[in-house]
């Protein structure tokens, strides 16, 4: 463990120096997705402006979901998003056989030398629309009994990381058998959306669906309802999908990589 954290290490410290060898375009990188991040609550002041709602939900505890989801976001991007690109990118070159060379287990080397520097940039925007709009709730960090809200929030966080975490890999995976994947991104972008909004403002089988079948509500839902105090104790049951989806995800690439027979296969 010790000897796979100082790899992973060297690599962050490598991607990080690699960024900063052009200062100008990784700084106008950070700010073009820190002026995106201004304007993802667009919808919802707009929805709110016009007088409308989402029941039970006034507009800062939706911006607050939101900024956690960009939170999330930011994390599964920053250190996973990559390795679907570079693996469609090898098996198409017919050069995956360079990633089985090297002395590591083939996944983490890719999660590991496609940490991706720029993605910071969706984690500085959600951490500060995140304290403004914890700063508007009106929560008392310090009330009694808090810590556990934390303690749901970091749990639940985790879990709605270990989705994406997992989706990456599942459609990493599917580039050993279906090269010409890389509409695949879009359609699970487009499932992601529903972790941008109350759940409760779906019909029932969407609700189940995006709860346990594809837990997208664990992304920004379920966190920002646990530290608002509005989580409901049947809600912690999925966490269990979403540590099945990433287990899966590991188990289908590590699979695929078994089976992949090279070039000339």
């Amino acid at each position: 463990m010790k000897r796979y954290l100082s790899i992973y290490a060297e690599c962050v410290k490598t991607a990080i120096a690699k960024a900063l060898t052009y200062r100008l375009n990784f700084l106008l990188s950070l700010a073009i997705t820190i002026g995106y991040n201004a304007l993802f609550p667009l919808v919802s002041i707009l929805i709110y402006r016009s007088g409308s709602s989402f029941p039970g939900w006034d507009f800062y505890e939706v911006l607050l979901m939101q900024s956690i989801f960009i939170l999330s976001q930011g994390f599964a991007s920053m250190m996973f998003n990559n390795v679907l690109w570079t693996t469609m990118q090898h098996i198409r070159e017919g050069s995956f056989e360079i990633v089985l060379l090297k002395p590591l287990n083939p996944l983490f080397f890719l999660v590991a030398s496609n940490f991706d520097p720029e993605s910071i940039g969706l984690i500085i925007g959600g951490g500060f629309l995140f304290a403004f709009s914890l700063s508007q709730t009106g929560i008392d960090a310090a009330a009694a009994g808090y810590a556990v809200v934390i303690a749901q929030f970091l749990l639940l966080f985790a879990a709605g990381f270990s989705v994406m975490a997992g989706m990456n890999m599942i459609m990493a995976a599917t580039s050993f058998k279906w090269v010409g994947n890389s509409r695949i991104p879009e359609i699970f972008d487009s499932v992601m959306t529903f972790g941008k909004y109350p759940v409760t403002v779906f019909p029932k089988v969407i609700q189940g669906i995006a709860a346990f079948v594809i837990p997208v509500s664990m992304i920004g839902f379920f966190p920002a309802a646990a530290l608002l105090g509005k989580l409901e104790p049947s809600a912690l049951l999925a966490v269990i999908p979403c540590v099945v989806f990433m287990v899966f995800g590991i188990w289908l690439y590590s699979r695929m990589v078994k089976l992949y027979e090279g070039a000339g296969g």
